[in-house]
């Protein structure tokens, strides 16, 4: 069997994300992925929720084929092919006319995991309001993450994980909650839950305010 490039904290989170999401979402709906990663997320979330018609984008077009990849090796069939999206620009998905009318129609979820802190801080507004968009009116917006509270002591790992993350890019580095939850306010959007996860991470749960 082909190895795939492979991403090990997906590996570690993905079936506690799952249980969450299970527990989150309803039956059914259509799900907006953002910065998809390798793939594994999208094969196995997508396997654990049957009822969910899922779509994941990348920035980079040269994620699309591993995501395609190891979305036919789960064998999964609630998947539609990635697609270009790029969450700091104005229009999603990017540079495809042909999924512009599918975008049209509103998600009922979007899920993005483990993104902002590999990515300049800018990206934040940009992400909630493209979520805005998007999102049906009752519709969800996931974050997975590590984040900075100001109200909760900051694990040693996470303190390590930040200033590893600066020495590697000036511009990266594990956002503030509070800050996350400004930009929110701005694009309309309010947080309704805030769940611990393995790791010292969280999972954010934001909807329409």
């Amino acid at each position: 069997m082909t190895q795939l490039p492979e991403s090990p904290a997906a590996e570690r989170n993905k079936q506690p994300i799952l249980e969450q999401l299970q527990h989150l979402l309803p039956p059914q709906g259509r799900l907006l992925e953002l910065a998809s990663g390798t793939g594994q997320h999208a094969a196995w979330l997508a396997a654990g929720l049957p009822g969910w018609r899922w779509q994941p984008t990348e920035a980079n077009s040269a994620a699309l084929p591993t995501i395609a990849a190891w979305v036919q090796r789960a064998g999964v069939t609630n998947v539609r092919p990635p697609c270009l999206l790029d969450v700091a620009q104005a229009t999603w998905p990017s540079d495809d006319e042909s999924l512009a009318r599918d975008f049209e129609q509103p998600f009922d979820a979007i899920f993005c995991a483990n993104l902002l802190h590999i990515a300049p801080w800018s990206i934040c507004q940009p992400l909630m309001n493209g979520a805005r968009r998007h999102l049906a009116p009752d519709g969800q917006l996931l974050l997975y993450g590590p984040f900075i509270e100001g109200d909760v002591p900051t694990a040693a790992g996470n303190h390590d994980f930040d200033a590893s993350l600066r020495r590697q890019h000036p511009d990266w580095g594990i956002r503030q909650r509070e800050a996350v939850e400004r930009c929110a306010q701005a694009a309309g959007l309010r947080l309704r839950h805030r769940l611990p996860m393995p790791s010292n991470n969280l999972l954010l749960l934001f909807k329409r305010a």
